[in-house]
């Protein structure tokens, strides 16, 4: 098999394994009615989830670039990181808002969360092996 059939070939498999929804507009226009009948508005949604990877990626530059760089972690760094997690505040309330729902129940799910994982603080091991359900 040459580099260009196997090319070829995994484009065509990936196609494959698209769902209806990522490739056809109809079918996506389906995915946001069906989101939209939940009471769920679509559109920020998309804004809230494109938002936070955006600006969790622009955040992540940031520390990439000291740890690994040699950007000064300096008094402008640390400024423009609060910067970033100022933006990943504002899609993350933008989810909320999608969802119905506000940063104190946000915090009390991760809260409630993260006791019933660690109960007697972090523990490497339970963060390896979780229990069933715990996502």
């Amino acid at each position: 098999m040459t580099d260009e059939t196997l090319l070829i070939d995994y484009q065509h498999f990936v196609d494959e394994v698209t769902s209806d929804a990522s490739k056809d507009p109809d079918a996506f226009g389906d995915a946001l009615d069906i989101i939209d009948e939940f009471g769920v508005p679509p559109e920020r949604l998309i804004t809230a989830a494109m938002g936070l990877s955006a600006e969790s990626g622009e955040f992540t530059e940031i520390v990439k670039k000291c740890l690994f760089q040699g950007k000064p972690m300096d008094e402008h760094t640390i400024w423009h990181a609060k910067r970033e997690l100022s933006d990943i505040l504002w899609y993350l309330v933008q989810g909320c808002i999608a969802l119905d729902t506000n940063l104190e129940e946000i915090i009390y799910i991760n809260t409630e969360k993260l006791e019933s994982r660690y109960p007697d603080g972090f523990d490497s091991f339970r963060s390896e092996n979780r229990i069933e359900g715990d996502l």
